[in-house]
């Protein structure tokens, strides 16, 4: 994504740059770049914005019947799972001692459900994300569920 990122970026500033510096483009012309320059910003910086401020307002719980995700950045969005429910289980743990937990399998491919999170889209796979203790945590619900 940020080869990507930095393409758009890039080409979207250099158009506005050649376009204002120019002096006798048409207004029109200024204007046409505006959202592709806004793009641009949100794809190189804007996105990691998002998902900081995303992932500080997301809380996850265990109980005995379900697993609860609770996140939102303009408005809450409660997320719960019945445990006895669901069909795949997954462990994603890296070398700094945080990891991920997926709930479910996901019929999109890898790439676009754990893609570039533009604003409102969610994730296809119900997860815990970047948790500390994973591996923990995935007992706790492999525990919950009565197969752990």
């Amino acid at each position: 994504m940020i080869p990507f990122s930095l393409m758009w970026g890039g080409f979207a500033f250099f158009w506005e740059y050649s376009v204002i510096s120019a002096g006798n483009a048409p207004f029109f012309f200024m204007l046409w770049g505006l959202p592709f320059v806004a793009v641009g910003l949100h794809v190189i910086f804007g996105r990691f914005l998002i998902d900081a401020k995303q992932r500080a307002n997301t809380y996850y719980g265990v109980t005995n019947q379900r697993i609860i995700i609770v996140s939102g950045v303009l408005s809450k969005k409660v997320k719960s799972l019945n445990l006895r429910t669901l069909s795949d289980l997954s462990l994603d743990e890296k070398a700094n001692g945080r990891g991920s937990i997926s709930f479910g399998g996901s019929s999109l491919p890898n790439w676009w459900a754990n893609g570039m999170p533009w604003p409102g889209m969610q994730s296809a796979t119900p997860s815990f994300e970047l948790i500390e203790n994973p591996r923990e945590v995935f007992e706790v619900v492999r525990k919950a569920q009565g197969t752990g």
